[in-house]
């Protein structure tokens, strides 16, 4: 059942997400070469703890599986979900997909990013691009009265256009007191397709796209996903409510 917010309620998902926001900025800040995403994981959990909030992804179980970190990092052609460690050291010429969200007074942000590990090649550049762009396409048809299938052929059109791909095996999500509520939000549809977009949700989108082909595998942890043909792959997301004034991006700071 989709849940629909009140005022009230989006109010505080915009503080959580606003520090969603806050958090991933600190982060990004301290992405360099030689730093291990352990060490990132590390930063983004004290800020969570220092603001009020607790990790949303730390603990998170799926089918017995338990994530471990505060944060997802994933890195080229890690797609989502990869787990920091002490001993994955950035590179310069890396992409790193930044993935967080936290529990704030009972309610959910989430938002990601990739962002380049010094300078990138043109490529990496374009992929981030796109993919940023992608989410804004999607984001602009979170409109009351539109249908699912308009945000995601939005996001689909604004991918494939440029000869990226989009992951299907993961997709975006309604969001609130649980992290993952329905509607699943497809990066990939058909127009005038789908449920019809109503004042009060509160939707994550957030397209996966990849430099080659859409496939992925899941790494032996059981939790990293990673693109088949070893490729790289980005990643940008927001949380946005609907409203009768438009999209209202809440982890936008």
């Amino acid at each position: 059942m989709i849940q629909l917010k009140s005022r009230a309620e989006i109010e505080i998902m915009r503080k959580a997400s606003l520090i969603v926001a806050e958090i991933l900025e600190e982060v990004r800040l301290q992405v360099r070469p030689g730093v291990t995403t352990g060490e990132l994981d590390r930063i983004a959990e004290d800020l969570t703890y220092a603001r009020g909030a607790l990790p949303a992804f730390k603990g998170y179980e799926v089918g017995g599986r338990v994530y471990p970190r505060a944060i997802c990092i994933s890195v080229n052609e890690e797609v989502v979900h990869g787990i920091p460690s002490d001993s994955r050291r950035l590179e310069e010429g890396d992409i790193v997909g930044l993935d967080f969200g936290v529990n704030y007074q009972g309610y959910f942000g989430d938002s990601a990013r990739t962002v380049p590990v010094g300078p990138v090649d043109d490529e990496a550049t374009r992929l981030m691009s796109v993919t940023e762009a992608a989410l804004w396409a999607g984001i602009e048809q979170a409109r009351s009265g539109r249908r699912l299938g308009d945000l995601s052929a939005a996001i689909q059109e604004r991918a494939e256009e440029a000869g990226f791909s989009v992951v299907r095996e993961f997709v975006g999500h309604g969001i609130g007191r649980r992290l993952h509520e329905e509607p699943q939000v497809p990066n990939f549809g058909q127009r005038d397709r789908g449920i019809r977009l109503r004042e009060g949700m509160v939707l994550a989108i957030e397209p996966m796209v990849n430099a080659g082909g859409p496939e992925i595998i899941i790494k032996n942890d059981g939790w990293t996903a990673v693109t088949r043909d070893g490729q790289r792959s980005a990643h940008f997301e927001h949380s946005v409510a609907i409203t009768d004034a438009g999209p209202f991006v809440l982890s936008q700071a």
